[in-house]
């Protein structure tokens, strides 16, 4: 049976009942259903008796058996309770404690065994995998097509971004995750016609929220995303063929008994769910040991003010001095260091950093057969001999990072790639941040020498364009409950100048459009366990001493984090906690100014804050503020402006 009978079945009244199964949280609020109708297995998820997903399908089409119809669901299920309690460093919480429920449902087809779903169902999150059996003696198959959907109900609206096409944009580097969100938008779409990328936040009329994703991806399958279709209707798509130039499949490979990654739902009446889950973590282990202590850290980064012709040994000397005033760990040196700096010198670079307790991260293009990315070096990434000699170089001289970019495409054989770089940087003590990249998935816990990923229309763009920085503020209030929800998302922000270049002068480039306060907040609010702030040694003297003195306390891990208001693309209001001090921030992307009362229960009463805001022709001041009996507290932001306050 091909898709589009699928859906057909799944948009109309079933007539026949075969079997049926329910799996509910740990609380009993979220509730999954499973079924089999006309021999097609569907899903269905409520909670609190609400409607979230309507019928929606399951099952895989492979080389070796075509599990999407024919079907019969095993009247006895295997179900389990999970406990769990981890540790997360690098991002969201530090401390996890996990409880769900599995229920395996296995699927029989003309009496054998086809596959399996499991299903785990905690509180406010869901996810399903599945697992294929051996048919007919093959020890191996390519899963042609996943009929797994979303069906949500009549009335939703979604805030999605587009997947690029393949072999577009900047050197045909596309896709990699850097479109323009879509808001609340009607279903029924499906982008630019190449489906949509993870994570995908959909609004169900007045019920609440839907996140989907997914997690667990490694070099055992290909990255998926949203193909959207008529009423409400989204399955799993897999990356078009012409991604990295053609080269390796679009359809992944398993080996048989196998397992796919997991999809995951957050579901939320409020968006707090959703910005505090940690389903991408949950589900997933360590796939090997760390080969160190590794370091989560701020640094500086010239380029994004500077641009590549000042990738040379004088400025970035100079901004291992800005690192040092700032009380930073770290630079990022970036493109065309190979040719303008060379290797002697950057053995120099680190040498004089290390006396001074900055370490360097190396940029590196992933090559260039799959695209015409021009910058160096290339050709080091993707061969194992020429890496792992190129880590060893960079062990010898002390180099603590990598940032690898230019991937464009989620099939397995680039999966893989991922995969063999974290694999060997760990080998030599070497952490790793991809740009021009595929969204992360569960990698903070699965690899521990991650520290983080572009996938996002990031600060670069502020640098090229005036539009981005007249739309700053808006993309802000996405990033919260959108691309950051499931993973590290390196942005690069945080910029003090007024102007994006290396003089900060109106002469060339774009004007920031947002405060100061802004720039602090956004600090707060983009988490990625690894920053490299856009940040210039003239903010020394040219920004408010209150705006440095800021930027060098604010941490980049966190113990904990809380929704508190907002709502995508108007404005967010979110709290972050680092031992003991708390941190609320918030920006406004709406074109008037934003009022709000908002309960800070983690506050005493009659905690003194200390208060960064700002007035309507944004100019920021600091200011104590004690919270009342009532612990209320008064929101006023300017368009373009934030708040902060601090314990």
């Amino acid at each position: 049976m091909n898709l589009k009978s699928l859906m057909c079945l799944c948009l109309i009244s079933f007539v026949k009942l075969t079997a049926q199964s329910i799996i509910k949280s740990p609380d009993e609020k979220l509730k999954v259903s499973v079924s089999v109708e006309n021999g097609i297995p569907v899903y269905s998820v409520t909670c609190n008796e609400k409607t979230f997903l309507e019928k929606s399908p399951l099952g895989l089409k492979t080389n070796v058996g075509d599990f999407t119809s024919g079907l019969s669901l095993e009247a006895s299920v295997n179900q389990n309770k999970i406990e769990e309690t981890y540790q997360l460093p690098n991002i969201k919480q530090s401390n996890v404690t996990y409880t769900a429920n599995e229920a395996i449902f296995s699927f029989t087809k003309e009496g054998k065994a086809a596959i399996d779903v499991i299903f785990r169902v905690s509180n406010n999150n869901l996810a399903f995998k599945y697992k294929v059996h051996t048919q007919n003696k093959a020890l191996a198959c390519v899963v042609q097509q996943e009929a797994s959907g979303f069906l949500l109900p009549e009335g939703t609206t979604t805030f999605l971004c587009p997947q690029s096409l393949p072999m577009t944009g900047y050197a045909r580097t596309a896709p990699s995750y850097e479109t323009s969100y879509a808001l609340d938008d009607a279903t029924g779409k499906n982008g630019l016609g190449n489906g949509y990328s993870f994570p995908c936040l959909f609004k169900v009329k007045n019920n609440g929220w839907v996140l989907i994703s997914e997690t667990g991806v490694d070099s055992g399958y290909c990255a998926g995303k949203l193909t959207g279709h008529e009423k409400g209707l989204y399955t799993i798509g897999f990356p078009a063929e012409g991604e990295n130039n053609g080269n390796g499949t679009a359809a992944p490979g398993i080996p048989l008994i196998g397992e796919t990654p997991w999809r995951t739902i957050t579901i939320g009446e409020t968006l707090a769910p959703i910005v505090e889950t940690t389903i991408p973590f949950d589900l997933v282990k360590p796939k090997y040991e760390a080969a160190k202590e590794y370091q989560y850290t701020k640094g500086t980064w010239s380029w994004i003010m500077k641009m590549d012709s000042n990738t040379t040994f004088p400025v970035q000397k100079q901004y291992i001095d800005f690192s040092v005033a700032m009380g930073y760990e770290t630079i990022l040196i970036d493109a065309l260091w190979d040719t303008q700096i060379g290797r002697d010198k950057i053995a120099e670079l680190a040498k004089y950093g290390a006396d001074k307790g900055v370490g360097l991260y190396l940029w590196y293009n992933s090559n260039g057969y799959w695209n015409d990315a021009p910058q160096s070096p290339r050709g080091l990434m993707d061969n194992t001999t020429a890496r792992r000699n190129e880590m060893a170089w960079m062990k010898s001289i002390g180099i603590k990072g990598i940032k690898v970019d230019f991937f464009g495409g989620d099939k397995q054989v680039t999966m893989k790639l991922y995969e063999d770089i974290l694999t060997d940087a760990n080998d030599f003590g070497i952490m790793v941040i991809f740009h021009g990249c595929t969204l992360p998935r569960g990698w903070e816990r699965m690899y521990p020498n991650y520290a983080s990923s572009e996938a996002v229309l990031a600060s670069e763009n502020l640098h090229f364009g005036q539009e981005s920085c007249n739309n700053e503020a808006v993309n802000a209030t996405l990033h919260t409950f959108i691309r950051n929800t499931v993973g590290s998302m390196d942005f690069g922000g945080s910029a003090l100048n007024q102007f994006y270049n290396s003089e900060n002068t109106p002469k060339k480039g774009s004007k920031r459009m947002t405060s100061d306060v802004f720039a602090l907040a956004t600090a707060v609010l983009f988490q990625s366990g690894v920053q490299h702030f856009a940040l210039a040694p003239n903010n020394l003297n040219d920004a408010p001493d209150w705006a440095v003195n800021f930027m060098k306390e604010v941490p980049t891990t966190w113990d904990e984090v809380r929704f508190l208001a907002g709502y995508p693309g108007k404005y967010v209001l979110l709290a972050r906690r680092k031992g003991t001090k708390w941190y609320i921030a918030g920006v406004n992307g709406e074109n008037k100014t934003l009022k709000a009362k908002v309960k800070l229960e983690m506050f005493a009463s009659g905690t003194i804050l200390r208060s960064y805001s700002d007035d309507e022709q944004l100019k920021g001041k600091v200011s104590t503020l004690r919270i009342k009996k009532d612990r209320q507290v008064e929101i006023n932001i300017p368009h373009n402006g934030a708040i902060l306050l601090i314990n």
